[in-house]
């Protein structure tokens, strides 16, 4: 503009070691700035990575300009010393807390032991033991009693030393398994005992066991020898005929209910009689009766001489068997044998019944009572009746398991219609045959049948037709 030419000075970028003085000083001081320019405040919304890279920039390198870093000030001696006492409180308290809790531990497991010395000194009795056990069982409880109140004064002083007393938690602990051991050592020596007073019991007990098996061996001989004697009083002709008889007896007193029933219900007993034996000439009008008793005997035991009693298969072995279940029978009550339906007494009765008493039969005779009366189902709502056919049963059932036990077996017959009578195998039920020599009378038809043990024959009872015969 003058004609004179500007004079310009160059600008040098600043020198390393310029840098690194200025970055020891910032160091130096206690206040930190980040591109503090007075002239450029706009510069202030830079962030501290771009400051960073302008830093270390050395084309566009601002000079004058102050980084300063902060140093903490060093605390003081009074606040180090303060908490080197809290941290040291604090390791004391936890140290006596452990030594305390080990110490109740120990304590615990030594009455513990203490108390099973104390029971095991009872039995047996031993005076000096209980009294020792029950100073050590006093001590251990005082020991608590101690560890409380220390609790109770430690909780309310936790400057205390009274602490320093209870020694090392190792201490303790070695206390605790101490006591742990003598607890089990008690403990296994009374088992041991306990063993040893079984192994004492094991030599008497095997003495008692064989002479209660030599016991039972003599009996057992006896017994066997008691049922021999009951086979040969039992297996004899006489027997059998007694229980024969009780057998006719039970019949007779069933067969009499029946024709009560029939002729309270209105039927024709004649006409009925009539049709169980056609065209029989009585010689008296009650004479019907046996028709009826036939009826109901033969029915009874009609498959005596079957093994099974006509109940299909058989119902056991002969012999002793069938003996032992006579036994059983007569021991036993007929109407609770009944309880049990699937039992071959049961079965047989209900059998028998069945072929007795028809149903068509059944519903005439209980139906038709008066009306005063129950009017009954079935037969077993009729205690009497009921009662008699039981009692009938179990003699005819009796008298089959008797016939079986003999060897060889009895054997059963009865007479047909038309057949000379004969005083050896026959007899009449009547009594009324005066049997001249020179007269034949002939059976009208069979009402108790007769039976064969081996050469002995018992007669059967018939019933003879005829005008031979007179009453």
């Amino acid at each position: 503009m003058n004609g004179h030419q500007a004079q310009t000075t160059p600008i040098n970028p600043p020198q390393i070691s310029q840098m690194f003085q200025k970055f020891a000083l910032a160091f130096k001081t206690k206040t930190f700035e980040f591109f503090a320019d007075e002239e450029d405040d706009d510069r202030r919304g830079i962030n501290a990575a771009d400051g960073f890279s302008l830093l270390d920039s050395t084309e566009d390198f601002i000079t004058d300009q102050k980084v300063v870093v902060i140093k903490p000030d060093p605390l003081p001696n009074s606040s180090i010393s303060s908490l080197n006492r809290a941290s040291q409180d604090r390791t004391i308290d936890t140290q006596i807390a452990d030594s305390f809790i080990s110490s109740v531990f120990a304590a615990v497991s030594s009455f513990e032991a203490s108390y099973l010395q104390l029971q095991t000194s009872h039995v047996p009795f031993v005076e000096e033991s209980v009294k020792a056990a029950d100073r050590a069982l006093v001590s251990h409880l005082q020991r608590l009693y101690d560890l409380k109140r220390f609790y109770k004064e430690i909780s309310k002083n936790p400057d205390s030393e009274i602490g320093l007393g209870l020694g090392s938690c190792w201490e303790s602990q070695v206390q605790e398994n101490q006591s742990k051991l003598r607890a089990l050592g008690i403990v296994s020596n009374r088992l041991q005992e306990e063993i040893d007073d079984k192994d004492n019991q094991v030599p008497s007990l095997r003495k008692k066991l064989a002479e209660i098996q030599w016991a039972n061996t003599k009996l057992s001989k006896k017994l066997s020898g008691n049922l021999n004697s009951a086979c040969d009083v039992l297996l004899t002709v006489k027997v059998f005929d007694s229980l024969l008889h009780d057998a006719c007896r039970a019949t007779h007193t069933f067969s009499k209910i029946l024709i009560g029933l029939m002729r309270k219900a209105g039927w024709d007993l004649g006409l009925v009689a009539n049709s169980i034996y056609p065209d029989i000439d009585y010689a008296k009008e009650g004479h019907t009766r046996f028709a009826f008793l036939s009826y109901v005997c033969l029915g009874m035991f009609r498959g005596f001489d079957l093994e099974g009693f006509c109940l299909g298969g058989n119902e056991g072995n002969k012999g002793t068997c069938s003996l032992k279940q006579l036994l059983e029978h007569v021991s036993s009550n007929p109407m609770e044998l009944l309880r049990d339906q699937d039992s071959d007494f049961s079965r047989f009765c209900e059998k028998k019944y069945q072929e007795l008493i028809h149903p068509t039969m059944e519903s005439s005779i209980f139906s038709n009572l008066d009306r005063n009366e129950v009017v009954l189902n079935s037969w077993r709502s009729l205690s009497i009746f009921y009662e008699s056919f039981v009692s009938m049963a179990s003699s005819v059932w009796t008298l089959h398991k008797l016939a079986l036990s003999f060897d060889p077996v009895v054997e059963i017959f009865q007479v047909e219609r038309g057949v000379e009578f004969s005083v050896v195998f026959m007899e009449d039920v009547t009594k009324r045959c005066n049997l001249p020599g020179q007269t034949k009378v002939k059976v009208g038809f069979t009402v108790v049948p007769g039976f064969k043990i081996g050469s002995t024959v018992i007669q059967c009872q018939v019933y003879l037709g005829g005008s031979q015969c007179k009453g």
